[in-house]
This record gives C-alpha cells, structure tokens and sequence, in this order.
C-alpha cells in the first residue's frame, strides 16, 4: 500500500463522534470498503482469500488495512439477510406473499443459523484487531430490508392491502429475529464493537421507499428493539440510511439512534443535514460518493482539505468520509486521495496545528 497512516488508533475517537462529542482527532469512518478496492490497493488476492471457509489471511490482510489507512475502527457486519435463502432484496418477487407463506419460514431457526455463519468470521475479524481498534457494525440489515428480502418492495403494498394483520406480523416476527441475533452478538462478540449499527435504506433521491405509517408503527419498534439491547451494552447505535428520508428523520432520533450515515449531494448537501441535526446526533460521511467516483485525485484532495474543517466545526460528532461507501467501481487512487488528505487534517489536529 503506498500511503500508511503514522497516528496510532484509538476506537474512542469514534465512540465520542458518535455520542455527539468532539474528539480531540477527527475520526474518518466507512460503511464499507470492497474486498476489491483493498486487494489493489494492498497488492493481495483479498476477494478470493475472505471466500475461504476459515479466512484468517483475509481478515489478517483486511484488518490491518483499516490500520495502515487510518481508521480508528473496522467495518463488519454479518448480514441477515445471508442465510433466509433467495430472496428478492435485489428487487422482484420474494417467497413471502401470503399468512401460510410468512407461518412457513422457520422463524425458530434462523437465529442458529445466522450464528453458525457469522461466529467464524467475527471471532477472526476481532482476533486480527490492532491495539487501539474496534469495529463498528454488528448484525448487517434492518427490519425494511429484511422485509424487502422476503416479500419484495414492490409487492409489500399488496400485502399490507391484502392482510394487514400478517403485514404487521410480517415486521414483528423480523424484529424478533433481529433481536436474537443482535442478543447473540453482543453476548459473544461485544467485546469487539464499539459502535453498533445496521443499514437500512428507506428513501431514494426523491422520497421514502414505502410510506411514513410503516415507518412509524412497524419500522421503528423493531428499531426500538435493538437499540435498547445496544445502549444497554454501553455502545451507541449508528443508523446507515440511504435516500430522502427527512420526513422521518425526528422519528428515528426519538427512537434512540445516535448517529447517522450516508448522505448524497443531490439529496441535500451535508451542511443541511448538519444544521438540522447536529444538536442531537452525531453525522457521519460529508464526501458525496458521485464526486469521489467522476473526479480526480486533486480535486477530491482539495474538497476534502476545504469541507471536511467546516463540518468538523460546525457538527458536534463527525466522522470523515464518503456519504456512502468505497464499491469496487471506485478508482482506488481516488479514495487514496482522501485518506491522504484526511491523514494531514488529522496529523495538524494532533500537533495542535491550523486545521
């Protein structure tokens, strides 16, 4: 890797942006970063070695990445949705249409097996931890994306049209597997997460993807769930969420959320989210993913080296980074450039210098 950052980690950085606090050293944060964009930047085959049944090499190769690129954490989630079989998060028909359909998934099960598949590699993922490191992440999906999976986004409004009854029932019986597995994490795993999130994108540029009641009396209770199993472990919960999706925004903060990420300039620059937020949550993101994707290496340097200070001092907690994440269709050399120019904001912050 051609650049590695010389500030040693420290995860409380990140738990203090994420309780709204400024540290003394911006924290830089992603959702995720692909196995792709690592193995070039590192020179490794990570794509195939985290395929392997056991992969410490790959978690050896990933964790260490998150060190030497500056990050104060690593991203890791084990998704849900990854062992509920076919499903149509990607869009079409998914096996859930009617009561008997959603009686027959077995429910009982599901924890076990989403156990079975993420213990190995989250017990890998934390013994490869670097002094000073924790993750951010936990059990990937939230309930709507989960409900997308089963059902399909398309054909949720039938359901809930269809039989409201086993619409709502439908959401219930995924907040109880969320809760679960969330009891199974922190119960195993929790020693190695300081900031607790899952994703679950509600909105598209224009507005939610279903309406403000599922939100509201569906969504937000399973929400409410996990959150408490979370602050109840100590940690702060970290809400990733993509699209237009102010109209519940209040919502989500009385449901107890203490951070947010992911944010698209043609949404609403990440100023408006700071002015109207940042007195309660932590933000997380700034960079427009669109303009890291099109632009070069200079002038994503130079935005970075301009914004990210005028979030830093507007915000109360706020990690750098992308409004979204690092896919492999990001060029590398430009994501090197904003952990370069991250790293020298952050090396004038800890020698007390013009930031």
């Amino acid at each position: 890797m051609k650049f590695a950052s010389s500030i040693a980690p420290d995860y409380r950085r990140i738990v203090a942006a994420a309780r709204n606090r400024k540290p003394e050293v911006m924290p830089i944060y992603e959702h995720l970063v692909s196995y792709e964009v690592i193995g070039e930047l590192t020179n490794t085959p990570l794509p195939e070695l985290m395929q392997d049944p056991h992969p410490d090499e790959g978690f050896r190769i990933y964790d260490d990445f998150f060190r030497r690129a500056g990050y104060d954490t690593v991203s890791c989630e084990e998704c849900l949705t990854g062992t509920l079989g076919a499903g149509a998060l990607m869009g079409g028909r998914g096996p859930v249409q009617s009561r008997a359909d959603l009686d027959a998934v077995p429910w009982s099960e599901l924890p076990g097996r989403w156990y079975d598949q993420a213990a190995p590699r989250l017990e890998l993922m934390g013994r490869h931890l670097a002094p000073g490191m924790k993750a951010v992440g936990g059990v990937g999906n939230g309930a709507f994306e989960i409900a997308e999976h089963l059902v399909g986004l398309e054909y949720l409004p039938f359901l809930e049209a269809d039989d409201p009854a086993a619409y709502a029932d439908l959401f219930c019986r995924i907040g109880d597997l969320m809760a679960a597995c969330w009891e199974l994490l922190l119960r195993e795993f929790g020693e190695f997460f300081c900031v607790c999130r899952f994703g679950d994108d509600l909105g598209f540029r224009n507005s939610l993807l279903t309406t403000p009641g599922t939100v509201r009396n569906q969504l937000i209770p399973q929400y409410r769930r996990v959150i408490e199993l979370v602050h109840a472990a100590g940690k702060p919960f970290l809400l990733h969420s993509c699209g237009c999706i102010f109209e519940v925004m209040d919502d989500l903060i009385a449901a107890g959320i203490d951070a947010k990420h992911s944010n698209e300039d043609a949404i609403a620059p990440f100023a408006r989210w700071i002015e109207r937020y940042s007195d309660r949550i932590g933000l997380f993101g700034g960079i427009d993913m669109d303009f890291i994707v099109r632009q070069t290496p200079e002038k994503i340097r130079d935005l970075v080296l301009t914004r990210a200070p005028e979030f830093r001092a507007a915000a109360g907690g706020f990690a750098l980074g992308t409004g979204n994440s690092i896919p492999a269709y990001v060029p590398a050399a430009n994501y090197l450039a904003l952990l370069e120019a991250a790293e020298e904001l952050r090396r004038a912050e800890l020698t007390g210098g013009a930031v």
